[in-house]
């Protein structure tokens, strides 16, 4: 079987899961070309395992503090340039395309009639799930930006829908927990306002990672650029961890139980629905603004959080594409 798989790149998250796919359609003898969109090339770390990968523009948003700058997404958007990449990509070779919410390669495929699957966290907005901020711009969204003949949304609670658990990017390890450790990724957030928050913190221990920081010790806190190992290291050995609410990182900490706090991005309908689903299943905490006393308060706080251990999904949904990804043979309710 022949799978070209688009995966959105904007933020690490797809790219996670994409690793955690790669490794069992490869394990059943399916062959993969991928291809990235929304980030560019040099921008890319610890991608040896994708081989020789494709890169487009795609489609991606502005964030500026915290917060989307709409007017600069539009400036910056090339929807020209996105047609003319949907035009050149030949997908007609390919058994099927897989999209984890990439444009090119979903759009390509409808457009040559060639046979797709969608799967993502953002497809679960389809459905009837825990929303906030929603409105029209966000629904089409969600059903225009990257569609396909089926589409699986993945969640952290089925809700009674049709919606698979997380995809998580987790090897064994040995590292246990060390109490006052907290892993702390916060990249659309000014890194010198991160660090003016934690500074007062003197009893615990930080491990900051976010784009524009250089590895360093500063006392009490480790500053390290976006990187793949030392990340996932310091990950299992965090009891606490403290970032945006973005999708794939909480699902990680959520599998390896971990007590969280999210800060949504503001204005962003996805991080500020996941924000509520996190507190409505009572998974871990979430503030609209940080501060030292939040952060605080959170850090001493004995509230107690419901814990959870999805299966591997990344194992199952890869046989059932080896399979023939047939609709009919894909039970949601099977995987919880």
């Amino acid at each position: 079987m022949r799978v070209l798989y688009g995966v959105q790149a904007t933020g690490n998250g797809h790219i996670s899961r994409a690793r955690a796919m790669g490794k069992y359609l490869q394990q059943h003898g399916v062959q993969v070309d991928y291809l990235f969109s929304g980030r560019p090339t040099d921008q890319l770390f610890a991608m040896e395992q994708f081989g020789q990968f494709q890169t487009r523009s795609g489609l991606s948003f502005v964030t500026e503090q915290g917060q989307i700058n709409y007017l600069k997404t539009a400036l910056q958007s090339k929807p020209w340039q996105l047609w003319q990449d949907v035009r050149a990509l030949d997908c007609r070779a390919y058994d099927l395309v897989l999209t984890d919410f990439e444009p090119v390669t979903a759009l390509a495929a409808r457009r040559q009639q060639v046979r797709s699957v969608a799967f993502g966290h953002q497809y679960a907005f389809l459905h009837q799930i825990p929303m906030t901020h929603d409105n029209w711009v966000s629904r089409s969204v969600f059903q225009h930006y990257a569609p396909a003949r089926q589409q699986i949304g993945l969640h952290w609670h089925h809700f009674d829908q049709p919606i698979l658990p997380p995809i998580v990017d987790l090897e064994p390890t040995c590292h246990s927990a060390e109490p006052k450790q907290v892993l702390v990724y916060l990249p659309f957030e000014a890194p010198e306002q991160v660090l003016h928050w934690l500074s007062p913190l003197t009893d615990f221990r930080f491990k900051l990672y976010g784009p524009g920081l250089a590895k360093a010790e500063l006392g009490h806190i480790s500053t390290s650029p976006p990187c793949l190992a030392d990340f996932k290291q310091d990950l299992h050995r965090s009891a606490f961890v403290l970032c945006n609410a973005g999708f794939e990182l909480v699902s990680e900490a959520l599998q390896l139980k971990k007590r969280i706090l999210v800060k949504p991005l503001h204005r962003q309908m996805e991080q500020e629905s996941n924000a509520l689903a996190l507190t409505k299943l009572q998974l871990g905490s979430a503030v609209s603004q940080l501060n030292t006393e939040q952060i605080g308060r959170w850090l001493v706080s004995d509230a107690a959080y419901q814990q959870v251990q999805y299966p591997n999904v990344a194992q199952r949904l890869s046989a059932w594409i080896a399979q023939g990804a047939e609709a009919t043979t894909l039970d949601p309710k099977s995987w919880w």
